[in-house]
């Protein structure tokens, strides 16, 4: 992991610092591959430091190399603060305001806190090689559970009942959800981030599916929606339109493009078909170790797109009191254009 800290001390030049403190634990492990509870990193010129507490010390030596380790006995701030100088980079976007007047009272003399949120997450939307091969397994191991799931059938379970079952094929194979699934039928699928619930599936209703799965702390995440039946021709033509709106956006991605153009590709579709009201959210997000991470493909998104940053594109079209259609791919930008990780097909399914 010590290029990843190489990255982060070229990045602290940019910055003006001499030093960076970083202690959100999804930051520490990306540069370190610490997956316990209570960890930090100092990193600068020559200066490559982990530290933890005793409950650690042999878990880090497990999982920590090319960093220094250090067990921090007594105070965990003042373990810190000694090893800070200059102007010292910290994660306020991560750090309360009480955590940090603490650390400030045990800073040398010298040594200036500046607010430098944000440092790591960008290094992390790109992708090395291992994370890409993590992610592409899990989005394997998730389009598999989803597969099992619906060949077991829809019609005449709860929500809640389909999504547990998809929970255990995860578990099955190895992995955990990535975040809380979503089994939206009907009337339920109109809302985007729906709670399966007591709600039994019949037949002739659209079923949104958006899950997703965890292994080895990376994430994937996909969504289709499926058909218990004939939904009808308003059923069929809002499908029909948002798989043409994420073919189009899908076409617009390539390095150097913004995420708001991507974004609007597929809003153009949306709104030709006149339900742009009905396209509330942003078309998609980067994924890593969090299940939202930057890029975002959004109309007000500046992120310019750069090769093996991994994003969801995920247009949807919601009619409140009647029916919802999302249908999300998880792809990796490429030098060209895209390699596209989810691998269910994305024409209108029936599912018993």
């Amino acid at each position: 992991m010590r290029g990843r800290g190489d990255r982060l001390e070229a990045a602290l030049a940019e910055r003006g610092l001499d030093r960076m403190l970083v202690t959100d634990l999804t930051n520490v492990r990306y540069l370190t591959g610490f997956t316990g509870t209570n960890g930090a990193v100092v990193c600068g010129p020559d200066l490559r430091v982990f530290l933890t507490d005793f409950r650690y010390t042999e878990r880090a030596a497990a999982e920590v190399s090319g960093w220094e380790t250090v067990t921090v006995t007594g105070d965990w701030l003042g373990g810190i603060a000694e090893r800070l100088a200059g102007k010292v980079g910290f994660e306020d976007d991560h750090v309360s305001v009480r955590s940090l007047t603490k650390l400030e009272e045990k800073l040398p003399d010298g040594v200036e806190a500046v607010a430098a949120g944000g440092a790591v997450e960008a290094l992390r939307r790109v992708k090395d090689p291992q994370e890409l091969a993590a992610i592409a397994e899990a989005a394997k191991l998730a389009d598999a559970a989803l597969k099992a799931t619906v060949e077991e059938g829809f019609v005449g379970k709860t929500e809640r009942a389909v999504a547990d079952a998809f929970e255990r094929h995860v578990r099955a194979g190895g992995g955990t959800l990535s975040f809380d699934t979503i089994v939206a039928s009907g009337p339920n699928g109109a809302q985007p981030h729906a709670e399966p619930g007591d709600r039994v599936i019949p037949k002739g209703e659209l079923v949104v599916f958006d899950n997703g799965a965890k292994l080895d702390g990376y994430c994937s995440d996909g969504t289709r929606t499926y058909a218990t039946g004939d939904v009808g021709e308003e059923g069929r033509r809002v499908y029909e339109t948002v798989l043409a709106a994420q073919q189009a956006s899908l076409e617009a991605i390539r390095p150097g493009e913004k995420g708001e153009d991507v974004d609007a590709a597929a809003r153009k579709v949306i709104d030709d078909a006149g339900h742009g009201d009905h396209f509330g959210h942003g078309l998609g997000h980067g994924v890593g170790l969090d299940i939202h991470e930057g890029p975002r493909l959004s109309l007000r998104s500046d992120d310019i797109l750069a090769a093996n940053e991994v994003v969801t594109v995920e247009p949807g079209i919601y009619l409140a009191g009647d029916l919802g259609v999302r249908i999300e791919d998880l792809v990796v930008i490429t030098d060209t254009g895209l390699r596209n990780l989810s691998s269910l097909p994305k024409a209108l399914t029936i599912v018993d």
